[in-house]
């Protein structure tokens, strides 16, 4: 028998408990790197569930968490309310919420801050105390005091009014970065918990690996390949440099990094380009331009897997490396490697449905 799923809706300033609605065709995803979205029907059956409903779903002033038994397995903010109604009179509120890392992209830093020689653990999390500490500002988002070992100077300067979460996007990509999560749990004395996860060079998790198999456990697979974005030769531009409002104005610019290597290997030249229109110091942008080259030199590659839900695999799997096993016409001889889940899209079962996970691996 299937687990149960509930959503739990929630004041989100004080995460008090709200109600808890049955909703329809849930669809929830969490990733790394990538805010996590939400989506599902509250049916509306009746006046007494219409009038839970109103009290409960409030777009941008709604938390939401979904447990899975007693585990929870996602949180969130409810952002978007459509009501609808069908041919047949049938009333249903869809809702969509993104993840907690959503509210961070809707503040905006306001007051200049600065940091010399920080270690950029220290940096992220400046960020985020800074948007809770303005009035109204605080979700309860917790973190660490864990440190990378990567001291960093920054300035944001408020005239820029860039968002939290674009800064730490920013503060993250550049050489010897790290990745940033916004994890849902619930702690040992059963409270509810939203941390800040923090990951240099990357976030990882789970002692134990969790092997699996196609054909077994693994349903299907999808593996892309694709040189659309790749480049081995690379320029960054920055801030502009010019103070003489009467002269031309023209950005700072890393030095063209080309990859001699992928030439001679018979690659033919493909160019590319990232812009920092904030960076103003030289050292900065060819770090940023570094990390953009060496990461557009070997794309991403993001198979995806999909596997029956239950067992090891959990939403905790996020970070944790699992071995791949795979033996078909495309791999005659078995693939046997390791990856590292990215990302993970959980569909709940419904009446001739399975639960099922679709997994989102990081090839090394």
């Amino acid at each position: 028998m299937a687990t149960p799923y509930r959503l739990l809706f929630c004041d989100l300033r004080s995460d008090q408990l709200l109600d808890a609605l049955p909703v329809q065709g849930v669809a929830l995803d969490d990733y790394i790197g990538k805010t996590g979205r939400l989506t599902g029907t509250v049916p509306i059956p009746n006046r007494a569930i219409a009038e839970r409903a109103r009290w409960a779903i409030l777009p941008g002033r709604t938390g939401v968490w979904v447990e899975r038994g007693r585990d929870i397995w996602w949180g969130g903010i409810l952002w978007t309310l459509a009501l609808a109604s069908d041919t047949r009179g049938f009333l249903g509120a869809q809702i969509q919420a993104g993840g907690w890392e959503s509210y961070l992209y809707r503040r905006l830093l306001y007051d200049t801050q600065l940091a010399e020689q920080v270690d950029q653990f220290d940096i992220a999390r400046q960020l985020v105390d800074y948007a809770q500490n303005a009035q109204g500002g605080d979700i309860g988002i917790t973190h660490d005091t864990d440190v990378s070992g990567i001291a960093r100077d920054r300035t944001f300067v408020r005239y820029d009014l860039h968002s939290i979460g674009d800064l730490l996007d920013d503060l993250a990509a550049v050489e010897n970065g790290f990745e940033w999560r916004i994890a849902s749990f619930r702690d040992a004395d059963g409270r509810r918990v939203k941390r800040l996860q923090l990951g240099h060079p990357v976030i990882r998790a789970g002692a134990s690996e969790v092997v699996l198999d196609h054909p077994g456990p693994v349903l299907s697979y999808t593996w892309p390949v694709d040189a659309t974005g790749k480049a081995n030769a690379w320029q960054t531009r920055g801030a502009s440099i010019n103070t003489n409002q009467a002269a031309d104005s023209y950005p700072l610019t890393s030095p063209v990094l080309v990859a001699d290597n992928d030439i001679a290997a018979g690659w033919p030249r493909l160019d590319g380009s990232s812009d920092y229109t904030t960076v103003e110091q030289q050292a900065t942008l060819d770090a940023h331009a570094r990390a953009d080259w060496t990461a557009a030199r070997h794309p991403v590659t993001i198979p995806e897997i999909t596997v029956l839900l239950g067992g090891n695999i959990t939403p905790a799997l996020l970070g944790a490396t699992i071995r791949l096993r795979i033996r078909d016409l495309w791999h005659p001889t078995t693939l046997d490697a390791r990856y590292r889940v990215v990302g993970m899209s959980v569909t709940p079962p419904e009446r001739g449905r399975p639960e099922t996970a679709q997994l989102f691996l990081e090839v090394p």
